[in-house]
This record gives structure tokens, C-alpha cells and sequence, in this order.
């Protein structure tokens, strides 16, 4: 018998987002580019598509492979449905840049935000929705309250 290990691998939280993708060799370049992954590992699959790859973004884990319809998975996201990954970095302005100039297109604009926080939103060439932000501000739930209250026009 091997040795007992943890139930969460080295490097791993407790969630992994593991997406398919069209084209996931290429997601990780771009993922590399956009926001600094590094590839963990990938498993080549048939026909030159990926079974399974890693790449570590900041202090995370992200799963991916390519879609395979034949083996009956959910087709990929499409940046259509409720999916956002939301990316938390030291200078959101930098890595919102970095993510414009690796192809990603404006769904939200960066601004600082009601909640405390740097925050926008891009969606990158492969479809998906990616939420960058910066924790700049620690508020007290009233504070936000009053806050959000004030940005939409006195309701909450």
C-alpha cells in the first residue's frame, strides 16, 4: 500500500473550476498570456486534443481539457450563461492591460466598486467571462449597504 495522503493535493484548495474548452492547448497559451499561468501538466488525448491539463494562476489551481462531444460531456461554456471567474490579483490595472492586450474585450469596465474592491470584467477569445479585482478597501456591511444604496440612486 502507498502512503497516506492528504485528500487535497499539494497546491490544490478545496474548489477547482475544470473547464472544457475548444482548442485547450491554446487556452493555456493564452491563459499564460492573459494572466500569467503557468502549465502544471497536460494529458494528450486523440486527435491531438488535450484529455486533461493544469496551469497555476496566482495562488490557484485551474483544470481544463478539450471537449470531447463523444464522451457525452456538457458542450463548453460560451460566456453566455451565469459562469464568471473571478480573479483576484495585486494590481487589477496591470493584469486588466495584460488581458486587453491577449485579446480579451471589455464586458464590464474596470472602476473601483461600491463593495471596496478594483473590480471589471472581459470576456477572452475562448468565450469565457472573467472577472479581475483588487481588494482595496475594508468596509463595515453598513458601509457597504450605504454604498450600494448610493450607487443605485437610494434603493438597494
Amino acid at each position: 500500500m502507498g502512503k497516506a495522503a492528504s485528500p487535497i493535493p499539494p497546491g490544490f484548495h478545496s474548489l477547482t473550476p475544470h473547464l472544457g474548452v475548444h482548442g485547450a492547448a491554446n487556452y493555456i497559451d493564452f491563459l499564460a498570456r492573459a494572466f500569467g499561468a503557468v502549465e502544471i501538466g497536460r494529458s494528450p488525448g486523440p486527435g491531438g486534443k488535450l484529455m486533461h491539463a493544469a496551469v497555476r494562476i496566482g495562488d490557484s489551481m485551474l483544470l481544463l481539457h478539450d471537449y470531447f462531444p463523444e464522451m457525452g460531456g456538457p458542450p463548453p461554456a460560451t460566456g453566455n450563461g451565469p459562469l464568471v471567474l473571478h480573479l483576484y490579483v495585486p494590481d487589477a490595472d496591470a493584469t486588466w492591460a495584460q488581458a486587453i492586450a491577449a485579446g480579451c474585450e471589455v464586458v464590464f469596465p474596470i472602476a473601483d466598486q461600491f463593495w471596496g474592491s478594483r473590480y471589471g470584467q472581459v470576456r477572452d477569445p475562448f468565450g469565457l467571462v472573467w472577472a479581475i479585482a483588487t481588494h482595496i478597501e475594508d468596509l463595515t456591511p453598513e458601509e457597504a449597504q450605504e454604498r450600494q444604496k448610493k450607487a443605485f440612486g437610494g434603493a438597494a
